[in-house]
C-alpha cells in the first residue's frame, strides 16, 4: 500500500478531486496549510504599503492507495494541478506497512 500525498493550489482542488473521482479514488483527506517552496513567497501592496507574504496558502491531500494504483494516481494529480508556473505543488508516495479500519477490523487493502 503507498500514501500519495499532494501540495498543490487550492484552486486547483476542485479539478483534483474530479480527475481522481473519475479515476474511482473514493476517499481522501484534504488540509488547507501554509508553507512556501523554491518561490519563497511575494511581495503585495496594501493600502500603499509594502508587505512580504512568506507563508502561502496551499491545500495537502492524501490518498491511501493499493501498489498497483500509485503510478495512475500520481499521473491523475500531475495532470490535473501543473499549470507550468513555479508554485504548481508537489507529489510525494511513502510505503505504508499496515492499514486498518478501525470499524470492522479489516487490516490490509481490504481496509482501503
Amino acid at each position: 500500500m503507498k500514501l500519495v500525498t499532494a501540495i498543490v493550489r487550492p484552486e486547483k482542488f476542485l479539478n483534483i478531486k474530479t480527475a481522481l473521482e473519475d479515476y474511482g479514488i473514493q476517499g481522501m483527506t484534504v488540509q488547507n496549510v501554509h508553507g512556501y517552496g523554491q518561490q519563497r513567497g511575494h511581495t503585495e501592496v496594501y493600502r500603499g504599503a509594502e508587505y512580504t507574504v512568506d507563508l502561502l496558502e496551499k491545500t495537502r491531500i492524501e490518498i491511501l492507495v493499493e501498489d498497483s494504483q500509485e503510478q495512475d494516481v500520481v499521473g491523475v494529480l500531475m495532470v490535473a494541478t501543473n499549470t507550468g508556473r513555479a508554485g504548481d505543488g508537489k507529489v510525494w508516495v511513502t510505503d505504508v506497512s499496515q492499514v486498518v479500519r478501525v470499524r470492522t477490523g479489516e487490516r490490509g487493502e481490504s481496509a482501503i
